[in-house]
């Protein structure tokens, strides 16, 4: 939904050449602009995790992983691209990281995909994943036990303040412990939910401050991608 994001960034006055974007990944699939999702990874000052639909991507030349990929998770767009647009694709999805820490006035904030696994500290998060650890990986681009309340102790202790993840959809952004959910199902506008929105928090210099604009909003024609280099 990368119009809409642009129309939000728009509205906020963003500026590239000062203020920066942090995303919990989930880039492509399901809404009608995921081919723009390389442009948007080109911009100097974008930044994003990798979620499991870009996993999706990587993991495609297995004839099982694509087929649930296309079947279930919204891949089909993935056969309309040329061998070059796939290897170039992968190339830049490969490249993206599993985690990021951000340094903000109010403090050290961590972003991963999907969450981190339970009783670890970030800082350990971070030291299994560079060791490409599978349990750590797959928590990261895949759990969903914190944001169903299947862990005692729900604060991630370590280095950061707060965590943002993504993956879950939630109607509002839910915060779990110092772990903050914000994927409000920008994409599902188009099954008809009336309350799909995409949320941004800014998180600097103040802690966190929530803006969001409905997906059901129309600012994007279909059959067009937008790549011109203002806003997202």
């Amino acid at each position: 939904m990368f119009s809409h994001f642009r129309a939000l960034l728009d509205s906020l006055e963003f500026d590239g050449d000062c203020d920066r974007i942090f995303s919990v990944g989930d880039l492509i699939d399901r809404g009608p602009e995921s081919r723009a999702a390389v442009t948007w990874l080109d911009y100097p000052w974008f930044h994003a995790v990798r979620g499991n639909h870009e996993q999706f991507a990587l993991d495609s030349d297995d004839p099982e992983q694509l087929e649930v990929w296309l079947t279930y998770n919204g891949g089909r767009w993935w056969m309309e691209l040329s061998a070059d647009e796939r290897h170039r694709t992968k190339a830049r999805f490969a490249a993206m990281p599993i985690a990021i820490e951000v340094e903000t006035a109010a403090g050290t904030i961590g972003i991963v995909h999907a969450d981190v696994p339970p009783f670890v500290t970030w800082d350990r998060f971070v030291e299994l994943v560079e060791l490409g650890d599978r349990d750590a990986l797959y928590h990261a681009t895949w759990s969903r036990n914190r944001i169903q309340g299947s862990y005692s102790d729900a604060t991630v202790h370590g280095r950061v303040d707060r965590i943002y993840c993504g993956h879950t959809p939630v109607s509002d952004v839910m915060d779990v412990g110092n772990v903050h959910f914000i994927d409000t199902g920008a994409v599902y506008s188009l099954d008809g939910y009336a309350e799909a929105r995409l949320t941004l928090v800014e998180i600097h210099p103040g802690p966190h401050r929530v803006r969001d604009i409905n997906t059901n909003q129309r600012v994007w024609t279909p059959g067009t991608v937008v790549t011109t280099s203002r806003g997202r």
